[in-house]
């Protein structure tokens, strides 16, 4: 693999013996999502018809939004499957790999979290240093503790080199709240798409993440925060 490149690799092996094989290859550098589909996107990838009520982007400027360039590589291959079926899911990472037996709506989730933080949305772009230590089916908690721990970590670099630290993670909250108004509002506008769940409830697995992060930045829930740095305070 090229260092210039970063490539997890997810493997779905369904039991009636079928597999679906997605690699998603990244930017080392930019953490870009680097697209091979060959065909022309569809007229409901244009941001004029998929864009949220809250996107920043200039249809002048940008034809497609960038989360449904990313949701037309993925959605037809889980639109006529259920999110509660599930698959033997085995995920090649540049540093290890993992294996789980679990949901699509799971797993697919976990698949949707890189294509959409490397998408180029303003708003998700906000996720990439998170991409750096992408950890397949991450548990609510996990994704909770990373989340804390790298825009933290972010806030000590910037004040160690001067600048004015975010340590009430006042921006973070932020971020997580234009995360869930897009979760939704894609969410919505999927439903279209599939016959089936898989994709929209892989949204909400997604959505509900942004949502627990965001209830505990709200209501400065630190209790359970606290019992996993215990040893340090």
């Amino acid at each position: 693999m090229s260092e210039k490149v970063h490539e997890y690799k997810y493997v779905f092996k369904f039991k009636d013996g079928q597999e679906k094989t997605f690699l998603v290859k990244l930017d080392a550098e930019t953490l870009d999502l680097i697209r091979e589909n060959p065909e022309p996107p569809p007229s409901w990838c244009e941001l004029e018809q998929f864009k949220c009520p809250h996107c920043p982007l200039d249809t002048s400027l940008h034809q497609y939004c960038p989360v449904a360039l990313t949701l037309f590589d993925l959605v037809p291959h889980f639109q006529d499957l259920y999110s509660y079926e599930e698959a033997n899911v085995i995920v090649h990472a540049p540093q290890r790999g993992y294996f789980k037996k679990t949901s699509l709506q799971s797993s697919v989730s976990s698949l949707l979290g890189i294509y959409m933080s490397s998408s180029g949305c303003p708003y998700l772009k906000k996720l990439r240093p998170m991409l750096h230590f992408h950890l397949p089916f991450a548990s609510l908690d996990e994704t909770e503790v990373r989340a804390f721990s790298i825009f933290l970590l972010a806030q000590f670099v910037k004040w160690k080199q001067g600048g004015e630290p975010d340590w009430n993670l006042n921006n973070l909250a932020k971020i997580y709240d234009d995360i869930g108004k897009l979760n939704r509002s894609v969410s919505k506008k999927i439903q279209t798409l599939e016959t089936k769940d898989t994709s929209i409830n892989s949204l909400v697995v997604l959505n509900t993440f942004a949502d627990h992060v965001g209830f505990t930045l709200d209501e400065q829930d630190l209790e359970e925060l606290e019992f996993f740095v215990k040893e340090f305070m």
